[in-house]
């Protein structure tokens, strides 16, 4: 991971009637879909316990991905994130930077959109293009031509 890039955990709740298969084919999915996009890597996460029987670290954590990603890439990650899931059965996303989470869910409200806003300015580098002038509208008043100062 290079010294500028963030890792962000992504983790992937299905509904009350999703199945494990289900929600395994969804993050495989997903995975596929953010390895299209800027991104240094995207690993399934390892479980922290394995369940009985299995190989120690041989086990990958249900719906879990880990992103590897620079900073600036944060915002189209979130939105990708927050288009994805609308059509999934995928009831939530959980994304989280660090200490600092969110969560996503298929139905976006006003509220929740500002939460994504916010998340996403924390986690993003602050713009440094200039903010080109905003055009004039048709109710603009345009001022007179060479009235100006003259006597």
């Amino acid at each position: 991971m290079s010294s500028s890039a963030s890792r962000i955990r992504v983790v992937l709740e299905g509904g009350p009637d999703s199945d494990p298969e289900e929600l395994e084919s969804c993050t495989l999915a997903l995975r596929e879909r953010l390895l299209e996009q800027e991104i240094e890597s995207v690993v399934l996460e390892r479980a922290e316990e394995a369940p009985e029987g299995a190989k120690p670290g041989g086990t990958i954590a249900l719906g879990a991905l880990v992103v590897t990603a620079a900073p600036f890439v944060v915002r189209s990650l979130v939105h990708l994130l927050q288009a994805w899931i609308e059509n999934r059965p995928v009831r939530r996303i959980s994304i989280a930077v660090g200490e600092d989470s969110l969560e996503v869910e298929a139905l976006s409200s006003a509220d929740q959109r500002r939460l994504i806003e916010e998340f996403i300015s924390r986690h993003t580098p602050p713009r440094t293009a200039v903010e080109p002038a905003p055009r004039p509208g048709p109710d603009t008043p345009v001022p007179e031509s060479g009235t100006a100062g003259q006597v």
